[in-house]
């Protein structure tokens, strides 16, 4: 018997889940600087205000994966969690940020509405369950070596601390070295436990490691992953999102430019109300 769609409120300003609206989580992959990010969380806010698309801010204090010792890994901790404190209160949005070590997660549930488990991290059980103890959101992003059906353990852990607030992520499995592919069979079938799914359009072209020092990706094809994700049934897009990739500091061959998130969010609201009503044929 189908599992019933649990919706989810996020800091009591939005709700996903359970047949709600698209949502957006987007930002760049990390903060570059307190004045760079402020102005993304303002860009995108007011698109989705035009929309009327649900929105989290996103974006990384510490980018511990980096492929190289020499890439920039973010402001850190205490700087970053201050940058995203200011960006909670000004602009009023929830803010999400992935955590790498359990140490970060008590001081990170202070200001984090959701709390995102890496992919390269899905299966670190402690992790998890400490993510869980503290009742936020925990986004658990699928890792790229696992089947989506492996992510019921991941959620598992999760529920094992009385934590329903969960989302579950898509970012694209490993398809050969360097490239990554989207099944999308993983939306459906994480779906089925009844919990919010997220397709992540930006990770799920990158190519990781394809640049040799740092990850290479094919931002060109985000729209086709984004589309082909909400067409089976995503509730809401993951989007890294930047005034300039040409110079983002992370992830800037997989991050979409901000002057395309506008159609591009459109043209999935028409998507998904297509879905809604063809239901019976899905």
């Amino acid at each position: 018997m189908p599992i019933a769609a649990k919706e989810i409120s996020i800091d009591q300003k939005i709700k996903i889940g359970a047949g709600n609206s698209l949502f957006l989580i987007a930002g760049p992959c990390v903060i570059e600087s307190q004045d760079h990010a402020l102005f993304m969380a303002k860009e995108i806010k007011k698109i989705c205000e035009d929309l009327r698309i649900p929105f989290i801010f996103k974006a990384s204090y510490d980018k511990a994966n980096r492929s190289s010792i020499q890439s920039y890994r973010g402001p850190g901790l205490e700087k970053g969690l201050e940058i995203l404190k200011r960006i909670k209160k000004e602009l009023s949005v929830p803010v999400l940020s992935d955590v790498h070590q359990i140490s970060d997660i008590e001081k990170a549930a202070q200001v984090l509405d959701v709390i995102q488990i890496p992919a390269f991290l899905s299966r670190q059980t402690d992790l998890i369950v400490e993510a869980a103890k503290t009742k936020k959101t925990v986004n658990i992003k699928k890792g790229q070596f696992l089947s989506p059906h492996d992510m019921k353990n991941a959620l598992d852990k999760a529920l094992s601390q009385g934590n329903e607030k969960i989302i579950l992520t898509e970012r694209g499995t490993s398809f050969g070295y360097n490239n990554l592919v989207f099944d999308v069979r993983s939306i459906p079938i994480m779906k089925a436990w009844g919990y919010p799914v997220v397709i992540d359009a930006s990770h799920s072209v990158q190519r990781p490691g394809g640049e040799v020092t740092s990850s290479g990706g094919e931002a060109k094809f985000i729209p086709f992953i984004a589309s082909a994700g909400i067409s089976v049934g995503a509730d809401g897009l993951f989007l890294e999102v930047h005034d300039n990739p040409a110079q983002a500091l992370s992830d800037k061959h997989n991050s979409l430019i901000i002057n395309r998130l506008n159609p591009l969010l459109a043209s999935l609201l028409e998507l998904k109300k297509w879905r809604v009503k063809h239901k019976s044929l899905l």
